[in-house]
């Protein structure tokens, strides 16, 4: 799936989320320091109560919010997402409407220039916070500042500000946007990053010619598998298969014919033993190897289901019908803590190697002696 910018995802609702919630905190903080620092809050109990109140109920709401999230997030993803828009421009309101009524009182110079540092301040962290999402960035700087700039400019109480507010604005405007570019090209960078690691994660796993699991995957999914059994004491059974006299369609056709033959033999392969817990692998030149957690009568039935279908069916290359047919050996064993996991592969070498002996085209199980 192709990266899509610009799109509220879980990743940077995320972000938002974050980057944000330490600010919900110094609101209350900030709001306390106004009223009460030079007696603001004694001067005028009606309006102090009032706002606070509203700061303290949007910020306790928003941190509540967050743990409900988490918690009712495969639910109600999307209307999670909204409350959380919602309060993030709720804030900004609330916060907007008070900072132009502080402008509005008279007498109140010190509390009017601390509200103003301090909202001015509060107004760069939020959009520095929600630069993710450009839309909430925006809104959020339009009802924090232009309340009060809307309100010095109508009643020209202080021309000299409400120009300063308004060109601090416009700043913050072109740094929002700027800084949101900026984020996603980081995240566009990251997700090429993460593609680019799962590709390479997938061909170091991966046989290049028939896109069959490679050996060093095998070896490590067979140990993992092995340490299961050994704690479960349930069976595992390795099958072995070889191509025979695969030499001669190299000699014979040439090696692209051989290439070819070999993908025809993975892609019957994967047909066949093409159940989640089957896991098979090109073990090196014409040789596969597939591991079963079943028992060995099973095992048996379907290696034998697998030679029965290579040898019903051939390719054509460049006009000339190529068919051969492929030896297996089978074993199976519930390992115990002391065994080591080279034993089971050992014993269907040995059953391959009877096949062979025994004029190939067949399967053979280990047996002990």
């Amino acid at each position: 799936m192709g990266f899509k910018r610009y799109q509220l995802n879980a990743r940077v609702v995320q972000d938002l989320k974050k980057r944000s919630t330490i600010g919900i905190v110094f609101y209350l903080m900030v709001v306390c320091l106004v009223l009460f620092a030079d007696g603001y809050y004694y001067r005028h109990p009606g309006f102090a109560r009032e706002y606070m109140f509203w700061v303290s109920l949007i910020c306790l709401f928003r941190l509540i919010h967050l743990p409900v999230a988490r918690l009712t997030k495969q639910r109600f993803e999307k209307l999670n997402n909204h409350i959380f828009l919602a309060s993030v421009a709720l804030t900004a309101l609330i916060w907007g409407v008070g900072f132009a009524k502080f402008l509005l009182q008279e007498g109140e110079a010190p509390t009017r220039f601390m509200m103003t540092v301090c909202s001015i301040g509060l107004c760069a962290g939020g959009v520095v916070a929600f630069v993710p999402d450009i839309r909430l960035c925006l809104v959020f700087l339009i009802l924090f500042l232009m309340p009060a700039d809307l309100t010095l400019f109508a009643t020209g109480i202080d021309r000299p500000l409400a120009i300063a507010i308004f060109m601090f604005v416009i700043y913050l405007c072109f740094i929002a946007v700027r800084s949101n570019r900026e984020y996603w090209d980081a995240l566009e960078s990251e997700h090429l990053l993460a593609v680019r690691s799962r590709e390479l994660e997938q061909l170091s796993r991966t046989d290049g010619l028939t896109g069959m699991f490679n050996r060093r995957y095998f070896d490590e999914s067979y140990a993992r598998e092995w340490r299961r059994a050994v704690r479960g004491q349930s069976p595992l059974s390795i099958i072995l298969f070889d191509i025979d006299y695969f030499k001669r369609v190299n000699d014979q056709y040439g090696h692209p014919a051989g290439d070819a033959y070999l993908k025809h033999i993975g892609g019957i392969i994967l047909q066949v033993f093409r159940r989640t817990t089957d896991l098979s692998a090109r073990y090196g030149g014409e040789e596969f190897i597939v591991l079963l957690p079943e028992s060995l009568e099973t095992a048996a039935k379907r290696a034998e289901r697998f030679r029965a279908a290579v040898e019903q069916t051939y390719i054509l290359h460049h006009g000339e019908k190529i068919q051969r047919t492929i030896s297996a050996g089978v074993a199976t064993m519930v390992p115990g803590r002391t065994d080591h996991s080279k034993i089971l592969i050992s014993r269907a070498d040995s059953a391959l190697y009877q096949s062979k002996e025994n004029h190939r085209n067949k399967v053979t199980v280990w047996q002990e002696r």
